[in-house]
């Protein structure tokens, strides 16, 4: 247990509340501190081991059970919730990003690339193209599949991407970095549907079990469209959160 023995730096920016809920997010995912009920050890046990005070640790604590990482039981304690959900929460982020944050490893398998031969209607409208590059990935989470990604860009975009490792690349970290492209913003639809033979097939699932469905469009700072995507994701390991206000 605590194998990564990961401690916290007084000396960084970031919050001490904040370090310690990173570093419990990964202990957590990784099967370092839950026991083998899922159980997370008491407030007591954190403060001892992270020397920090009871408040540090509610707001760590706090912080993930809002996040869906884990749940209180009444007179039993805090524990892990088993299907690792993750939830995304309006950050603009890419899958690696998304999984590399809730302590997985990403992966991802290229099914398709290169110029579409034929394009829907709405892909067009919606990235304002007539012809598009596509790429096509299975994803994985430390060798697991959980999603199925279908991709189009512009082909000035595209061209470049295809010089990449497609399999690997930070889609949204080349653009920026690599291409140029600030990234502002994003639309995302989310709805649901029922896998299809293939769909079953890729993601290791039953046939008509419930998945994820997400169309998303993606804009540079001046609102040109960059990205339009088409995607299921297994609901055990993918969940959204909405922040709603009154």
């Amino acid at each position: 247990m605590n194998k990564h023995n990961k401690k916290l730096d007084s000396k960084s920016p970031l919050p001490l509340h904040y370090q310690l809920q990173e570093i419990i997010r990964f202990e957590a995912l990784n099967g370092d501190l839950a026991d083998k009920n899922g159980k997370m050890p008491t407030e007591i046990e954190l403060m001892a081991r992270f020397e920090v005070s009871r408040i540090t640790v509610r707001q760590a604590l706090s912080k993930l059970v809002d996040q869906g990482l884990l749940h209180r039981e009444r007179g039993k304690g805090t524990f892990l919730k088993t299907n690792h959900a993750e939830h995304w929460t309006g950050q603009l982020l890419g899958f690696s990003e998304t999984i590399t944050a809730s302590g997985f490893t990403p992966g991802g398998k290229t099914l398709k690339y290169g110029v579409a031969k034929t394009l829907a209607d709405e892909i067009k409208s919606k990235l304002m193209v007539q012809t598009a590059w596509e790429l096509k990935r299975l994803r994985y989470a430390d060798d697991l599949p959980i999603a199925i990604e279908h991709s189009y860009f512009p082909e000035a975009i595209g061209m470049r991407l295809e010089q990449q490792e497609l399999g690997s690349v930070l889609t949204y970290a080349y653009m920026e970095k690599e291409l140029g492209v600030t990234l502002r913003n994003g639309t995302q639809n989310i709805s649901a549907k029922n896998a299809g033979k293939q769909e079953a097939k890729m993601l290791g699932i039953v046939e008509g079990t419930a998945l994820l469905s997400i169309t998303r469009i993606i804009y540079a700072a001046d609102q040109t469209p960059v990205e339009y995507l088409e995607a299921v994701y297994r609901p055990d390991y993918f969940q959204y959160t909405v922040q709603l206000q009154r």
